[in-house]
Parts: structure tokens; sequence; C-alpha cells
């Protein structure tokens, strides 16, 4: 790991923990964040449930976690973050969970902000 990668990573993690747990609608890259933090929270989280005990054990073993999986939900409270407004406006009616919001948001991609497009493509990319 880099040191612009382990600065970057201890001035994001504090904001990403409190945007994942206070956040109530899923994101666009949440398989995402499952395929790359199944070991790890299957490891840590054994036994929890989705919701709030599974980002309560989020935020007490990230530092366990392997970095792909560190990375992937840092990129994924970036996008809840950039997407709050957006998702706010053109999903307020839809039930989060089942994928709801996430079809949703594919749905309504193009009414969404250049802010929320960007953060969006740019954590599609690698690494």
């Amino acid at each position: 790991m880099t040191v612009r990668t382990t600065v970057l990573l201890a001035t994001i993690v504090p904001v990403s923990f409190l945007m994942i747990t206070a956040t109530s609608f899923a994101v666009l890259a949440q398989q995402r964040v499952f395929a790359a933090c199944a070991a790890d929270l299957k490891a840590q989280c054994k036994g929890t449930s989705p919701g709030e005990t599974r980002a309560a054990c989020i935020k007490v073993h990230y530092k366990q976690f392997s970095l792909p999986c560190q990375l992937a939900l840092v990129k994924q409270a970036a996008v809840r973050k950039a997407c709050k407004a957006d998702v706010e406006k053109n999903c307020a009616d839809v039930e989060p969970g089942g994928g709801r919001i996430e079809a949703c948001m594919k749905e309504h991609f193009s009414d969404f902000s250049d802010k929320c497009k960007e953060t969006i493509s740019q954590a599609g990319g690698k690494g």
C-alpha cells in the first residue's frame, strides 16, 4: 500500500463509516461490495443479519477486512454521499431492499446530477 493510499484511507474511512450507517438506501455498487467483502463479512460478522447489525460489525472490524473490501466500502460510501439528493428526489417513493433502489437509479440515471454520475463512473473502475 502506498503512502497516498494510506493517507486517503485514513481520511476517507471515518467519513465512510458515517455514510455507511447514516444512509438508508441501497447503492448501485452494493453487489460489488458483497462480492469483495463476502469472506471478510463471513469471518468477522458471522451470524449477523443485514441492516444495522451488519453496519455496526463493518464499523468495528473494518481494519481487519481485506484491502479490496475496504476499497469497495469506501467507493460505496462515496456513491451514497454523491447521489443521496438524487435518490431522494427521483426514488422517494421506492421502498429500500431487494434491489429496488438500484433499479430506480438505473431507470432515472439520466436525471441524476453530474456529480453523482461521475462518482458512479469512478467507483465502477478498478482499485
